[in-house]
């Protein structure tokens, strides 16, 4: 059974239809919508998720999964459909009519979990070209998450890092999930004298690093820093680098 996302992580690419709504259309609502973002599941997935067409146009919809990978600073990087993730869709294209929606079906399981890809819904059929003579294309991701039971624990995260660089006004931030479980990081909060600054949370991969830096604006340098997971929050006095 589906669990709710904590937070959305994924981003759409190669996002030109603000600038091509503006062009075409005078609508107060112009956009493609996938929802929701991300969908944690257990050892089987039988999700879905709806792809909105707002525009006054049909569009062409084609669907393509891909495995990707997360590095320390949360950079994202695709490839190919991994072999032991094993998918089923009904269809892999189809077409939107104007101002109507979609819902996609999927079923999905892998030989081990945890197991992560991600479901890009490819649209075209603008009429409108870029400045290089190129058909305009939106990509949007819809994330799936396949998951054993069992939730990160304290033992299993280590709070490496907590520093102020004072050159820079930034918080780093640095956390090693430790374990082979797959979890989640609900929010990041730093304080010091009168000021605090909340951040989003990220998710941590099984055996990885993960580095964040938060922004200050107070007055004074940052004293403390809480880290919130599901279960569990970790506290570190902050140290401060003046270089």
């Amino acid at each position: 059974m589906a669990r709710s996302p904590l937070n959305a992580e994924q981003r759409a690419r190669r996002f030109f239809l603000p600038a091509l709504c503006l062009v075409l259309f005078a609508v107060p609502a112009c956009a493609q919508t996938v929802r929701p973002l991300l969908l944690e599941h257990g050892q089987k997935a039988h999700g879905k998720f709806e792809l909105v067409n707002d525009t006054l146009l049909p569009l062409n919809v084609v669907l393509e999964a891909r495995s990707f990978s997360v590095n320390e600073q949360g950079e994202i990087s695709y490839r190919p459909l991994d072999p032991h993730i094993h998918l089923k869709l009904a269809r892999m294209s189809f077409r939107i009519p104007p101002q109507q929606s979609y819902w996609v079906f999927y079923e999905a399981t892998a030989d081990r979990l945890p197991a992560w890809f991600v479901l890009y819904a490819n649209f075209t059929g603008y009429p409108f070209r870029n400045a290089s003579s190129m058909n305009i294309q939106l990509e949007l991701p819809h994330t799936v998450y396949l998951l054993p039971k069992g939730d990160l624990k304290r033992p299993d995260v280590e709070l490496v890092t907590a520093e102020y660089r004072a050159a820079t006004r930034k918080v780093v931030v640095e956390v090693s999930n430790q374990s082979a479980l797959f979890g989640r990081a609900l929010g990041a909060e730093i304080s010091g004298g009168r000021g605090k600054v909340a951040q989003n949370g990220f998710p941590l991969f099984p055996n990885s690093h993960r580095r964040v830096e938060i922004a200050w604006e107070g007055e004074e340098p940052p004293q403390k820093l809480k880290l919130r997971f599901a279960k569990f929050t970790l506290e570190q006095p902050i140290a401060v680098r003046q270089e």
